[in-house]
């Protein structure tokens, strides 16, 4: 599993509440990738690096983490990101621009990437 370090939660609260104002684009708190193994923690980190306004497909996720035919690998290591938002698992669409699952969703994906396009 992906946490936060101990002592940075207080962090994380501060930028949630900046991005969600529309003032943050970034999340600068410390992530501890050490509980996420393998492949689940390549999709994860591929993610954490698709910018703000910006959309990427499961195969391209798939593809950065080293496993372009893993697909639906990819999707069920996002299902169960620990850390949506600062780790945008909402920013992965599917093949062609559906929007997909989204663990807390589909109207929720839409209304962070509804967010992110009013501020980019």
């Amino acid at each position: 599993m992906l946490r936060a370090p101990r002592g940075s939660l207080t962090q994380a609260r501060h930028e949630l509440d900046e991005y969600f104002e529309g003032r943050r684009r970034g999340f600068d708190v410390a992530l501890d990738w050490q509980l996420a193994h393998g492949f689940r923690r390549e999709v994860l980190r591929a993610t954490a690096e698709i910018p703000y306004g910006s959309t990427s497909s499961y195969r391209e996720v798939a593809t950065r983490a080293g496993s372009p035919g893993a697909v639906r690998a990819a999707g069920t290591a996002l299902a169960t990101n620990p850390l949506p938002i600062v780790v945008p698992c909402h920013r992965v669409l599917r093949s062609g621009g559906a929007l997909g699952s989204y663990r807390g969703g589909v109207a929720a994906k839409a209304a962070l990437l509804s967010l992110e396009a009013d501020k980019a």
